[in-house]
């Protein structure tokens, strides 16, 4: 194997890995995201959009020079050439079988490499997400037992009767008011937790539909590779 195609079956090597390491269920996002916002990962990430379309070139101009070499040792003019020289049976199937192989390797480091920046970005709004559902039901805890003390001292306020001084009755209005105020704050912040669950359904749903394309996309490729095999046996037999 020479060294560019070393290179690229590195790459796959490393691509495969790291999706294993994003698809562990014992990784939660939360620790992930921690992760993705560290001091490394922030600075390759400060020109991320670059690397990723250097790296779609490359894999895609050794996905397309794999393409030539299928296609320049499946040509039927070598045919003509088994026929002058049969001890050339051996190289040209050689060069076939690596021309085949160099194709899927750069064609699924090409695939997951889309797939993994796909998973990293979902990975990252969940996390997001679900600190965001904690911190709204936090607030919402808070505020829905503050509502609870005010109404308590509410209560305790009418309980003492209407004998008390105007002292007293604006202590009320203020407890009222407080409670009022606390009772717009809780309204808003179900509100937030309702938006938040809204959003982690939608992100859901995306997770699942990207699923299915990439189950659709793998028996694509399968059909591809049966059609592509069936083909080379066609022209074998001939």
């Amino acid at each position: 194997m020479s060294l560019q195609w070393t290179f690229v079956a590195c790459f796959l090597y490393a691509e495969i890995c790291a999706l294993i390491f994003l698809l562990l269920p014992f990784i939660s996002p939360g620790r992930w995201q921690k992760i993705f916002k560290s001091r490394i990962v922030n600075r390759i990430a400060q020109n991320g959009h670059v690397y990723f379309l250097v790296f779609i070139a490359i894999l895609t101009l050794f996905f397309l020079d794999a393409i030539r070499e299928v296609r320049k040792y499946s040509l039927s003019e070598h045919e003509l050439e088994l026929a002058s020289n049969p001890s050339a049976d051996t190289v040209i199937h050689m060069k076939l079988f690596r021309a085949q192989r160099n194709f899927y390797i750069s064609g699924f480091a090409l695939f997951l490499w889309f797939v993994i920046r796909r998973l990293a970005v979902l990975t990252s709004i969940q996390a997001t997400l679900i600190a965001a559902n904690e911190a709204s039901m936090k607030q919402a805890k808070s505020a829905s037992d503050a509502a609870k003390r005010l109404m308590d001292e509410r209560d305790k306020v009418k309980k003492e009767g209407d004998d008390k001084d105007e002292s007293e009755k604006a202590t009320s209005d203020e407890v009222t008011n407080k409670l009022n105020a606390a009772k717009q704050e809780l309204q808003k912040t179900r509100e937030d937790l309702r938006k938040a669950q809204l959003d982690m359904d939608a992100m859901r749903k995306q997770a699942e539909s990207i699923n299915r394309e990439y189950d659709r996309l793998l028996k694509e490729h399968a059909q591809l590779q049966a059609k592509l095999e069936m083909s080379e046996d066609g022209k074998k037999d001939d």
